[in-house]
């Protein structure tokens, strides 16, 4: 896969999710279902590396563009992560005075349901994958506790 098009579907799903794996869905639907260049077990594979790793909750990014494409794809990964924060200052800047609009906030509710709705169609299947014996379903309900 071309470096510049992972960049930006991984910026697509960084950009359209305010919250760590929030962009799951965008990334799954994109690479998995689309373009074929991840497999469900790599996308979960990428999830438990940026959740076991200090840093950032999107942090999965930066392996996701790994096993799509090695370095570059990591180095993009990373480059999507970093985009929307750098951008955001700005915005913040000129939107900020905004805020207290009851359309704004209305808005930005709606995208935080939206974001949930979208993590938890994305979350069943790769729980169907990673939950595979008895002992991995026991360390999930464990952690639930």
């Amino acid at each position: 896969m071309n470096v510049f098009l992972l960049y930006l579907i991984l910026l697509k799903g960084t950009a359209t999710a305010f919250a760590g794996l929030a962009s799951l869905p965008v990334i799954q639907a994109a690479l998995v279902f689309q373009h074929h260049v991840l497999t469900d077990q790599q996308l979960n594979e990428a999830v438990a590396i940026g959740r076991s790793t200090p840093g950032p909750m999107g942090l999965y990014i930066v392996s996701v563009g790994y096993f799509v494409a090695g370095t570059p794809g990591a180095i993009a990964g990373w480059a999507a992560m970093v985009t929307p924060a750098l951008l955001i200052i700005p915005l913040v800047y000129f939107v900020g005075r905004q805020l207290e609009n009851p359309r704004i906030k209305s808005i930005l509710q709606t995208v935080v349901i939206a974001s949930a709705g979208l993590l938890l169609a994305a979350v069943i299947p790769l729980a169907r994958d990673a939950l595979a014996n008895s002992l991995t379903i026991a360390i999930a309900v464990a952690t639930v506790w």
